[in-house]
C-alpha cells in the first residue's frame, strides 16, 4: 500500500498578506496550527513544511516540526513541494498531500478524502476537494475558487469568475468552490514540476489549470467539510475567534 506524506508549503512573501504563516492565533503561528492538524491524522506517515524563508523554518523547527528549506523561485505551492519530495525516500506509487500553510481550521477527514481516489485507483494521479457553496457572497468573490466538473467527477475547469454562468437564470444552480488541498502521485509530481505554465495558469494565478492545459486529469472529491483559507487579516481575525471559541473545532457553518 502506498505511503501518504503530507508537505505544507509556506512562503513569507505575499502580496496581499505578508508573513501570514507566521501569524498569531491564540498563542501559536498558523503554521504551527495546520501541521497539528495534520501530525494527528493516522493515514499519514510524515509530515513537514517547505518553505524558502529562514524565519518560517526556524519557527518550525522551534516547535519540534520537520522543516525542509527550498528554492525560491518557485512558480507555485506544488513546485515547492515537488522540490521537498526529491529530499524524501519515496517510492513511485507513494502519495503526497499538499496542505496549504494558510489553512489552520482543515479537518482531518479531509486528508482521507482527497487521498482515497488515489489509494483506491492506480491510475488517478492527481486529486483535490471541493465543496457546494452555501454562503451566496461566495458565489462571486474572486478569492472562493469555482469548479466545473463532469459526470466522473474529474474536473473540465476552474475559475475565480462564477462558473456556470447561469445565462438565463431558469437553473437551479449548484456552485462548487475550490479547496486548496491536492494529493499527488509522487510520479505526478515530477512531471508536474516540468511542465511550464500556461496561459490560463498566468491569467487566473491557478496553479492546479498547469494540469488541465497540458492535458491531465484531476479528480475532484466533494467534502462536506468546510474551512476558512487566511487571505487576508480580516479573515486571521475570523480564525481567531473560531479556534478561541470553538477550541480548535475542524469544521465551520
Amino acid at each position: 500500500m502506498p505511503k501518504v506524506i503530507c508537505i505544507i508549503p509556506a512562503r513569507y512573501g505575499s502580496s496581499r498578506f505578508e508573513g501570514k504563516p507566521l501569524a498569531d492565533i491564540c498563542g501559536k503561528p498558523m503554521i504551527q496550527h495546520v501541521y497539528e492538524r495534520a501530525t494527528g491524522i493516522d493515514l499519514v506517515s510524515y509530515v513537514a513544511v517547505a518553505t524558502d524563508d529562514e524565519r518560517i523554518f526556524a519557527r518550525v523547527k522551534g516547535f519540534g516540526g520537520n522543516a525542509v528549506m527550498t528554492s525560491p523561485r518557485h512558480r507555485s505551492g506544488t513546485d515547492r513541494i515537488a522540490e521537498a519530495a526529491d529530499g524524501l525516500s519515496l517510492d513511485e506509487t507513494d502519495i503526497v498531500v499538499n496542505i496549504q500553510g494558510d489553512q489552520p481550521l482543515f479537518a482531518p477527514a479531509q486528508i482521507e478524502e482527497v487521498a482515497r481516489p488515489l489509494l483506491d485507483d492506480p491510475s488517478v494521479h492527481f486529486s483535490t476537494l471541493i465543496y457546494k457553496i452555501r454562503r451566496e457572497e461566495e458565489v462571486g468573490h474572486p478569492n472562493a475558487v469555482k469548479v466545473a466538473f463532469d459526470r466522473d467527477h474529474f474536473a473540465l475547469y476552474f475559475s475565480r469568475a462564477t462558473i456556470p454562468y447561469d445565462r438565463d437564470g431558469k437553473e437551479a444552480v449548484s456552485y462548487y468552490k475550490h479547496h486548496g488541498i491536492y494529493a499527488y502521485r509522487r510520479s505526478f509530481l515530477r512531471i508536474f514540476a516540468s511542465l511550464e505554465p500556461g496561459t490560463l495558469e498566468r491569467i487566473e494565478a491557478l496553479e492546479q489549470l498547469r494540469a488541465l492545459e497540458n492535458g491531465y486529469k484531476i479528480k475532484v472529491v466533494e467534502t462536506l467539510h468546510d474551512s476558512v483559507e487566511v487571505d487576508t487579516p480580516q479573515e486571521l481575525e475570523r480564525v481567531r475567534a473560531i479556534i478561541s471559541g470553538a477550541k480548535g473545532s475542524p469544521t465551520i457553518g
